[in-house]
Parts: C-alpha cells; sequence; structure tokens
C-alpha cells in the first residue's frame, strides 16, 4: 500500500514541479519480516513545505508511523493534494496556504505548531562583498528569491517593503532549498531564505540579519488531510507535531515552537 500511495504521489509531484524530494522513513516490510506476529506499525506520507525537510528524520525516529516524506514549497503540495495525490499530514510554511487547502476540502483542522524568520545569506567568503540587505541592490550582485506565490517569497516581498529596497532577482525559485541551493554553489551571490535553512547550510554560507525580520515571522501549520488512508495514526502524527517533545527538536533546528509563544 505504501509503495503504491507513494510511488503515485511522487509522479504527481515530479510533473507538476520536478521540485519535490521523495524521501523515506522505516521500511514497514522489513519490519514486518523480522517481526511477523507483530501488529505492523501504519504507514503515513508527510507532505511537508520544503524548510521542514531538516525534521525529517527525528520525526521519522519519534513516531510510532513509517513514515515517507514530500517536501516541496507549500503552493506545489496544495495543488498536489487538490490534484488527488495522496498524502496524510500537510505542513506549510505560512497560514495562507494551509488556508487554500481547507477551502478546497484537502485538509481540516489545521493547527499552529512553530514560527521561522528569515535572513540573508552570502556564499562562504562573500565573493560579492555584500555587508547589508542595502547591498543587494547594486548592480552587479545576483540575488535570488523565492517565487511570491510560495511563503518565502511572500515574507521576502514584505521584507522588502519594510527596508525600501528595489530588487531585481536574476531568479523566482519555488522552495527556498533552491533558494539556498543556488547560493550554496555560488550561482548567486545572495539569497534571502529562513533561518532554518541558513544554519543547516553551516559554514557554506555566511548569514546576515535582515532588519523587521523578526516582526514579520511565518507560521509553519499542520492539518491532518482530507484522503488519510489512517485517520488514527495521522492524528497522533499531527499531536505529535505540537507536543513537548517535538518542541525540542522544532528548537533544535532553529525554529519557534508554538507552545513556547
Amino acid at each position: 500500500m505504501r509503495s503504491t500511495r507513494l510511488a503515485a504521489l511522487c509522479v504527481a509531484a515530479l510533473a507538476a514541479t520536478g521540485l519535490t524530494a521523495c524521501t523515506g522513513g522505516t521500511d514497514s516490510e522489513s519490519t514486518a519480516s523480522k517481526a511477523p506476529t507483530a501488529e505492523a506499525p501504519s504507514d503515513l506520507i508527510v507532505m511537508g513545505a520544503a524548510s521542514t525537510r531538516v525534521l525529517n528524520e527525528d520525526l521519522s525516529e519519534m513516531s510510532e508511523s513509517n513514515l515517507e516524506f514530500v517536501n516541496a514549497g507549500s503552493s506545489d503540495l496544495v495543488q498536489q493534494l487538490k490534484e488527488g495525490a495522496p498524502g496524510d499530514v500537510l505542513i506549510t510554511a505560512d497560514q495562507k496556504n494551509m488556508d487554500k487547502a481547507v477551502e478546497a476540502g484537502v485538509a481540516k483542522d489545521p493547527k499552529v505548531v512553530a514560527t521561522n524568520s528569515m535572513v540573508l545569506v552570502v556564499p562562504k567568503g562573500n565573493p560579492a562583498g555584500v555587508k547589508s540587505v542595502e547591498d543587494v541592490q547594486k548592480e552587479g550582485v545576483n540575488l535570488v528569491v523565492c517565487d511570491a506565490q510560495v511563503p518565502c517569497g511572500s515574507v521576502t516581498n514584505e521584507l522588502v517593503a519594510a527596508n525600501n529596497l528595489t530588487i531585481n532577482p536574476v531568479s523566482l525559485e519555488h522552495s527556498v532549498s533552491d533558494t539556498l541551493g543556488k547560493v550554496v554553489t555560488g550561482e548567486a551571490d545572495a539569497g534571502f531564505v529562513y533561518r532554518t535553512d541558513a544554519a543547516a547550510a553551516g559554514d557554506a554560507v555566511e548569514v546576515l540579519n535582515i532588519p523587521h525580520a523578526d516582526e514579520k515571522p511565518n507560521s509553519l501549520v499542520a492539518a491532518v488531510t482530507t484522503n488519510t488512508t489512517d485517520e488514527a495514526a495521522a492524528q497522533k502524527l499531527f499531536e505529535l507535531l505540537a507536543s513537548p517533545e517535538m518542541a525540542v527538536v522544532w528548537e533544535k533546528y532553529g525554529f519557534t515552537p508554538a507552545a513556547q509563544q
């Protein structure tokens, strides 16, 4: 069941965006072969915003279910669910896209589980000499940001306005991981990304604070989908995301757990 559902989802995701990554948690088949008399855990598909990909391994270890992950831009994930792709729990990187999922009838009873904020990153060594957010306006500085339809792009636009900037990005990406990737590889001189992504990149990037970023956090919002094949297991995972145990994991990767707000 799991392999069939995930294969269908991966095909739909790749056809839609070409940006989706599918990763696996515990292999239920090998678990079953080792303990044939035990009741096998449920298999769930987690459709998580690109910024939540850093949580996958920890979440797999904490969950009672076998988890498969599909990480992409929030708007892409919502569109995939609307088109009938399988999924059990949805995590978006903003309230707006979760609201769209609820309005479309593909998710229900969402809850904010954490928040995140943005920073400016430059490649290691800062070859373009970007010293502040104002420098991204300079001629010759190749800036990359997220497209406005995804949460990281929406917040970027708010910060651009708050700092009275005029920007001409060389590309608009559909996920924060793609934005970060272009900075890490040196394809771009600077990029607006979440502080959690900057932390995950380690010394591959240098980080500059963006004025007003703390005033404009974005919410990580979770919900059980309406097409889940195991609502009880999906509900348990949903509750785990907002639990005190999970708060430690959110903090580990630089998020602020909702329980602390």
